[in-house]
């Protein structure tokens, strides 16, 4: 199956039609040409509005974290960005509700065969941690990061980037000091052409 074909797929399945009547479109990208693949919850609202993942605070963050500019983040055809759901799931009462169960399932690995040069996936929160890592996750997000050594060199395990999670980080100064510096490289490997 083509990606767009899978797109027109992703639009038509039921489980989406409430979405697609509230004039969302599925929010990912996968060029054929990717080398990293990040994977976080869901688009959310301001994302979906725009039609562009990643384009807030956290995105800024997110891209420090990776030592990557917003031109190579969106213009590379190096980053794929497919999270656990496409759509904007809604807000909860403490922040947006979490991606649907059985999406990502159905629609990462069709979508993931397109992209055979993946040498590297960020995994960003829970969700996509327990999917992507299973039973090798630790016993919480904080403790699954201190490990990302255990996962390497295909997976890199991170925190959200979030502008709220700086107490998390004022608390684990390790990421900043121990993580971030071999995320950063990770990403480099990955771009390299050996």
């Amino acid at each position: 199956m083509t990606m767009d074909g899978i797109i027109a797929a992703i639009r038509a399945d039921e489980m989406n039609h409430k979405f697609e009547e509230e004039g969302q479109s599925p929010l990912f990208v996968a060029p054929e040409t990717a080398r990293i693949l990040i994977v976080g919850q869901a688009p959310g609202a301001k994302a979906m509005q725009k039609g562009l993942y990643w384009d807030d605070a956290s995105g800024d963050r997110l891209r420090a974290f990776m030592g990557m500019d917003r031109d190579t983040f969106y213009n590379s055809g190096k980053i794929a960005v497919v999270p656990m759901d496409f759509y904007f799931p809604g807000r909860g009462k403490s922040g947006d509700l979490p991606p649907r169960k059985g999406f990502a399932q159905k629609w990462h690995e069709p979508i993931l065969k397109l992209c055979p040069d993946i040498r590297l996936t960020i995994l960003i929160g829970q969700y996509a941690q327990s999917y992507y890592l299973g039973d090798r996750t630790q016993k919480n997000v904080t403790e699954t990061v201190r490990h990302f050594r255990d996962y390497a060199p295909e997976c890199f395990p991170i925190v959200h980037p979030s502008p709220r999670n700086r107490l998390w980080m004022a608390k684990n100064p390790w990421f900043e000091t121990e993580v971030l510096p071999e995320l950063k490289k990770a990403v480099t490997d990955a771009l390299s052409d050996q």
